[in-house]
């Protein structure tokens, strides 16, 4: 059975295979990059996130802000750059949101994201249609607020499914921001990495849940 909340030394375990699983992602993302930037983008997720694995195998965590803000600096000191800020900023953000807590669920899931979408668009200034992680990080994070008193694997899905369908209008919308904004029309017919790489972590969260259960 699936569990309905994790404590912390579960979420740190949880985040550990993330890591792994993001690494994993650094081709598919390179490819999705190659597009509309300069191809970086796979690189720079998968030694973040390298950075972060390391972190969370070397120290235990009381709270999940403890957990979450060193996630976030980890991911923005080692990927560097506009990539760096935004995935540094929505997990520092999410963390102020969670001082103290010792359980993760779903309401805390809906915490990490608003407050993380909060941050990520102080920091960067982007809307929805803009063609960056906001168009899936925004739904995702509604949809989450909406599911809060789910079970935590049922609220992931959910949410899993209105980042999914942000990242698809991603395909349709031009640049408004970053390297792919000089190319105009011809960022049309590919997926914004940010928002792929967002989804796919959102997506590798919810199939290893039943991976840190007891």
């Amino acid at each position: 059975m699936l569990p309905r909340d994790l404590s912390v030394p579960q979420t740190r375990q949880w985040f550990i295979l993330l890591c792994q699983a993001m690494i994993d992602e650094q081709d598919a993302l390179t490819r999705a990059d190659q597009a509309i930037g300069d191809g970086d983008h796979g690189i720079g997720i998968s030694r973040g996130f390298g950075a972060v694995k390391l972190k969370l195998q070397e120290s235990d965590f009381a709270t999940l802000d403890l957990l979450f803000n060193t996630i976030g600096k980890a991911l923005l000191i080692s990927i560097g750059g506009a990539s760096g800020a935004v995935f540094g900023s929505l997990f520092v953000g999410g963390a102020k949101a969670l001082k103290e807590r010792t359980v993760f669920d779903a309401a805390s899931l809906a915490d990490l994201l608003k407050h993380g979408l909060r941050a990520v668009q102080e920091r960067g200034k982007a809307e929805v249609g803009d063609k960056t992680i906001v168009d899936a990080l925004k739904p995702a994070a509604e949809r989450a607020l909406e599911v809060q008193t789910d079970s935590l694997d049922k609220a992931l899905a959910e949410v899993v499914s209105a980042a999914g369908q942000g990242l698809e209008t991603t395909r349709n919308l031009q640049a408004r921001f970053g390297k792919a904004r000089p190319l105009g029309e011809r960022a049309i017919g590919h997926l914004d990495p940010g928002a792929l790489s967002f989804t796919l972590m959102l997506q590798h969260l919810s199939s290893l849940l039943c991976r840190v259960a007891d």
